[in-house]
């Protein structure tokens, strides 16, 4: 077994006009003051990295590192881009504001650009010296997630055909690179838990690439058992969001929230420590499957500020880091043993 690293940061959350969260410099340097080790950066944001620049300069990827006070850079988030990598188009005109104002309207134009950002995102990974990138499914078919009407016979499958073509020369791209795609399984994404994973996987032919972003808050917000999923997927899990959250339904609202705000869900985010997710054992079951990747943290609290839940999310992720046993507590009374030994305590005659 080996130790998760951390604590890291998602800086997606953060990031903003104003100091310290203007730029990759001041940014990394406030997370530094924080005790953090690693920075998760969103390839979407322009103050923090040009993706496209990134894709060609190492020169330019290693410039970037020299502005991080000494953090690691853990990943590069690509799950704008991946986003849009499929849409169906009853959310064209919601996730265009994803996208450059040039290509709005333009939702087979946006597709494209959205797969030349990813295989750029791809491609500045590997300049980075990074084997792990974030992202998001897209969803062909969340609008269809309730089987009500009926769904035609075949469509899911088709759905996941559909997906595994849009996707292929991105995974080849990143195939190619030695770069795995982690996607987020997440509600809204046609890859929101282990079946719809499943599903992908096989439709993708078993794509080396295709592996798993884990966050614990999005399946306790599904009712779906996030300590055995690390039990079925730990060898596809390459990435971590650590992430809180809380499920109280009532007799008003239950998982689908009724319409409600976030802050008046029956399950919403909260930040570290605040929530239901109980993170010994998930450090512990990812410890045992052998995740030694980074621990980042994604604030998205609903009653907390950002500042508060960042300043409060490095010591509490380093708290859970195991330092894993490097032999049995009992070893001590462990004594040299050949076959003749055993055998005679055994009652075995020779």
């Amino acid at each position: 077994m080996n130790m998760i690293k951390g604590p890291a940061i998602f800086l997606a959350q953060f990031v903003g006009d104003k100091p310290p969260f203007d730029n990759l410099n001041h940014i990394t340097e406030w997370a530094q003051s924080l005790g953090y080790k690693g920075v998760q950066i969103p390839a979407n944001e322009k103050n923090l990295i040009d993706i496209d620049l990134a894709s060609q300069s190492k020169t330019y990827c290693d410039d970037l590192k020299g502005q991080c006070h000494g953090l690691e850079i853990t990943e590069l988030a690509t799950h704008i881009f991946g986003q849009l990598v499929a849409v169906n188009p009853a959310y064209d005109e919601l996730f265009d504001g994803f996208t450059e104002p040039s290509l709005r309207g333009k939702p087979q134009e946006r597709q494209s650009w959205a797969v030349q950002k990813m295989i750029n995102a791809v491609k500045a990974s590997a300049n980075l010296g990074l084997k792990v990138m974030p992202s998001f499914s897209g969803a062909l078919m969340w609008p269809l997630f309730y089987p009500w009407p009926q769904r035609p016979e075949g469509l899911v499958e088709q759905g996941f055909r559909s997906l595994s073509k849009l996707w292929k020369p991105i995974l080849d791209v990143a195939d190619e690179y030695g770069v795995d795609i982690a996607f987020e399984i997440h509600p809204g994404e046609d890859l929101h838990d282990g079946l719809s994973f499943e599903a992908f996987l096989e439709a993708t032919g078993n794509h080396p690439r295709v592996n798993i972003l884990y966050d614990p808050s999005h399946f306790i917000l599904q009712c779906l058992d996030y300590l055995q999923f690390i039990d079925i997927y730990g060898d596809r899990i390459k990435a971590f969001h650590v992430k809180d959250a809380e499920f109280h339904p009532t007799g008003r609202q239950g998982v689908y929230g009724g319409y409600s705000s976030w802050q008046n869900r029956a399950g919403r985010f909260r930040s570290l420590g605040d929530g239901q997710v109980d993170f010994k054992q998930v450090f512990t079951k990812l410890t045992e499957v052998g995740y030694d990747s980074w621990a980042v943290l994604e604030w998205e609290c609903c009653i907390k500020s950002s500042v508060q839940g960042a300043a409060e999310g490095a010591p509490f992720i380093q708290s859970m880091i195991i330092d894993p046993a490097g032999k049995a507590f009992d070893d001590f009374a462990g004594t040299s043993i050949n076959r003749e030994t055993i055998n005679r305590i055994l009652g075995v005659i020779q």
